[in-house]
């Protein structure tokens, strides 16, 4: 790739709408007057909250765009239980029990929104708690909550220069509705279990300490988000990537998979890390690197392009941590 073109990949991701949609967690964040100091230590893919015998209390929650819940309900449904449990194994837990809340005009346009939220339960064999429903609104809409619980976390905080970017997805699916990847619908109840349990492991083991889940920010977005609340810079070699068969690698970098996460590994861990989600038939590889700065830039062969400076202009903008790298 050529540095001009590399270049404009980079132009075209920065303005991508599900790229730039992130930017509102700051606006949010500071009108609550909250940052990644606060309770619940917003930043991560889940909030924070210590017990006392050591482990950890995860509680999370997706909305939806009310045009993806329109355009395609059951699936909106099943997304909403789906990415919930993603963003517990991000952070090294085991999911609880979710609640949802439907809003819709009546019961009969509920019915696949509702079916999707109960297939997925079904399959990823997570329970439904309860919820609230309103069956009086001007069209249908969608939010999910989250219970987990860690014994030792995945944080978004704690990448380090010099660790290694690891990314694992699972590749075995078809896009359905704008840039989200579905690999989930290929996959048995039983391999979708035993996949969410791949990241809770590695955090039990101390092979991994920081990632987060590949969000609708893509993998860009998320290694942006993963930068910023670690204080770091990341060099992704787009020539590592390994984007599904017909999918192009700008699209791959925009995409929201399924099953995606990018991991922060010391180099002497990023086998074995690998390894273990390929024994699930999971594609895992190194992707990048995790460097000093602030800079997340793309790469390819000897070019080399900065995709965002989260220094000069904050993505997350939550009030952070002091940082400190040895």
């Amino acid at each position: 790739m050529s540095p001009a073109t590399l270049d404009q990949l980079v132009r075209n991701l920065r303005e991508h709408p599900s790229i730039r949609s992130k930017l509102a967690i700051g606006a949010a964040t500071n009108l609550l007057g909250i940052g990644a100091n606060s309770a619940g230590q917003p930043g991560d893919d889940a909030a924070v909250l210590p017990r006392d015998d050591g482990t950890f209390d995860l509680f999370a929650g997706e909305g939806f765009i009310p045009a993806f819940v329109n355009d395609d309900p059951w699936f909106a449904g099943w997304c909403g239980v789906m990415v919930n449990l993603s963003d517990i194994a991000a952070m090294g837990g085991r999911a609880i029990g979710v609640l949802d809340q439907v809003w819709a005009p009546n019961a009969v346009s509920a019915q696949p929104l509702l079916e999707g939220l109960r297939d997925a339960a079904a399959a990823y064999d997570v329970p439904i708690l309860g919820g609230h429903t309103n069956f009086a609104a001007a069209e249908r809409n969608l939010a999910v909550s989250i219970l987990g619980r860690a014994r030792a976390l995945i944080s978004s905080f704690a990448a380090r220069p010099g660790d290694i970017l690891v990314m694992a997805a699972d590749m075995q699916g078809d896009y359905r509705n704008y840039d989200n990847f579905f690999a989930a619908g290929s996959r048995s109840p039983t391999q979708l279990k035993a996949n969410l349990e791949i990241l809770p492991t590695l955090s039990e083991l101390q092979l991994v300490c920081a990632g987060k889940d590949i969000s609708q920010g893509g993998i860009v977005g998320t290694a942006l988000m993963l930068a910023e609340c670690s204080g770091v810079g990341i060099d992704i070699a787009i020539d590592r990537l390994a984007p599904p068969s017909g999918v192009g690698v700008e699209r791959w970098l925009r995409t929201f998979p399924s099953f995606g996460y990018l991991l922060a590994v010391p180099p002497h861990r990023v086998e074995a890390v690998s390894t273990r989600f390929q024994a699930h038939d999971i594609w895992a590889g190194p992707i990048g690197e995790i460097v000093a700065g602030s800079s997340v830039r793309l790469r390819a062969g000897e070019a080399a392009s900065l995709f965002w400076d989260h220094a000069r202009a904050p993505y997350l903008n939550l009030p952070l941590k002091s940082v400190q790298h040895a």
